[in-house]
């Protein structure tokens, strides 16, 4: 029996398959002893370097503040000499875009409903003082397979605490596509920074592809510090000036101009939810469908060229 196993039935919890690895966690079932309910194990082993058992403190203490409708919940937390393990609420609808593509149909009122439960649960962390630091699709995850699944924000493996009154955040993190300007340039931001990536996801979510692109990541960079990007026909045709103009608040490179996550709960757009707008399909499921595939691909590619790496260096 493995230690994991171990000190998790201890705990009342019997593990399962795993549903996920990072580069110091895995995610794993866990199974209540006491009532068959079922949880996502977060186990993380505890890293050697400060930094990075502070990001794992912090995580933790993160997550324990978290309670809304739209963001995973952690029902209890525990910490042993090697480990932290997290349970969490289970997600096992997926990913968002997934989710869609599955679907088949996205309209302009799907987008409004999707986005305005995003930017919620962005208002409850940052009037706690909490950026994300972090928002991408792969962290927007469905509660169920069911129709009417909830969408909710995962992961806050690189989130942060902060206060009004001190130094802006300093440390460059973030996931190249959803990356905001001012993070690239190292001169310090705030909370912002997360109106920026979300902003991306919107783009995305209004006509499947990213508003940012580029062969490589110095390349992309130049053009998200740029703030290069342009609504591209025939994609956003169908799409209304009010949403196109909501996007544009958020991709506003200099954070103070930047929409708030406030000033955007307000806006005309999503207060244009109720009333009754084309239900025209919008392009998003057939272009994700290739940004996927692509991404993929390369994906697989750079697989393909790290194993032939590795028999080189075997061979030689």
């Amino acid at each position: 029996m493995s230690q994991e196993v171990a000190e998790v039935r201890k705990l009342g919890w019997e593990l399962g398959k795993e549903l996920g690895s990072g580069h110091f966690a895995k995610v794993k079932l866990g199974t209540r002893t006491s009532d068959g309910a079922k949880a996502a194990v977060k186990i993380i082993k505890k890293p050697k370097s400060a930094s990075k058992a502070k990001m794992v403190e912090v995580e933790a203490r993160i997550l324990k503040e978290m309670d809304h409708p739209y963001i995973v919940k952690c029902y209890d937390a525990y910490e042993t000499d090697e480990r932290v393990y997290l349970f969490m609420e289970l997600m096992d609808g997926g990913e968002l875009f997934d989710r869609i593509v599955d679907i088949g149909h996205f309209t302009e009122s799907d987008g409004q409903s999707t986005v305005h439960k995003l930017l919620q649960a962005l208002k409850f962390m940052h009037d706690k003082g909490i950026a994300h630091r972090d928002l991408k699709p792969e962290n927007m995850l469905m509660s169920s397979k069911a129709p009417d699944a909830v969408c909710k924000i995962t992961d806050f493996g690189l989130g942060k605490f902060f206060d009004q009154q001190t130094d802006l955040m300093k440390t460059p993190c973030g996931t190249p596509g959803y990356i905001a300007p001012e993070v690239l340039l190292m001169k310090g931001y705030d909370k912002q920074c997360d109106v920026w990536s979300l902003g991306v996801i919107v783009y995305i979510l209004l006509c499947g592809f990213p508003p940012f692109y580029a062969d490589n990541d110095a390349q992309l960079f130049e053009r998200i510090k740029a703030g290069k990007y342009e609504f591209l026909r025939p994609y956003w045709d169908p799409i209304s000036d009010d949403a196109k103009n909501f996007v544009r608040k958020m991709l506003i490179t200099d954070p103070k101009k930047r929409a708030t996550v406030d000033q955007l709960l307000d806006d005309v757009w999503l207060k244009s939810q109720r009333t009754q707008r084309p239900q025209t399909p919008l392009t998003t499921v057939a272009e994700m469908k290739k940004h996927m595939a692509l991404t993929r691909l390369k994906a697989a590619g750079h697989a393909a060229m790290a194993a032939t790496r590795m028999q080189h260096m075997t061979l030689s």
